[in-house]
């Protein structure tokens, strides 16, 4: 799990990255759950949440005016 402060360390495009990346991986953990071969559920909530905190971090970054 990723902490907020550990994303605001990182630069837009990285974000950008890290969020792309995550939605992926949520993707196939939510195949795997379809196809029942995920064994640890949590998985999911945890990858949810850091989706959560990488789109809160971009939101800062656009209000104050970064690109």
């Amino acid at each position: 799990m990723m902490r907020a402060r550990e994303l605001r360390e990182l630069s837009i495009d990285e974000l950008q990255q890290k969020e792309k990346d995550l939605k992926e991986e949520f993707f196939n953990l939510r195949f795997q759950r379809g196809t029942g071969q995920l064994e640890n559920l949590m998985r999911l909530a945890h990858v949810k949440h850091d989706i959560a905190r990488v789109k809160t971090v971009l939101r800062e970054r656009r209000e104050k005016g970064e690109q």
